[in-house]
């Protein structure tokens, strides 16, 4: 996940926009990654794939997921902006790409 194309998304989706603020995403190179931001804390974690409950992800499996970036920006927030959290998390939009939402 060190390449550009593992640091630029190709499709975003929102899955709740506050407390905690969450996203499904998928980089150039297809990698699923969950972003969520909660308690001033991001973390970007990477998995096969989108998952129904994301607290216990049983399709995810040991050796298959892992945590890419985390951050804490000390205001115990729950609620980020995309672009503010992308800018935390040194991941970008590709050109052209907007935010869905759910």
């Amino acid at each position: 996940m060190h390449t550009d194309e593992g640091r630029t998304l190709t499709r975003v989706v929102q899955t709740c926009s506050a407390h905690p603020s969450q996203w499904d995403a998928w980089t150039a190179d297809g990698q699923y990654l969950y972003l969520r931001y909660r308690h001033g804390e991001g973390r970007v974690e990477w998995h096969p794939g989108p998952d129904d409950d994301a607290e216990t992800p049983e399709s995810w499996g040991e050796g298959r997921s892992g945590v890419l970036i985390e951050w804490n920006d000390g205001t115990g927030g729950g609620a980020i902006s995309l672009e503010d959290f992308l800018a935390a998390a040194g991941l970008v939009l590709a050109e052209g790409v907007d935010e869905d939402s759910r």
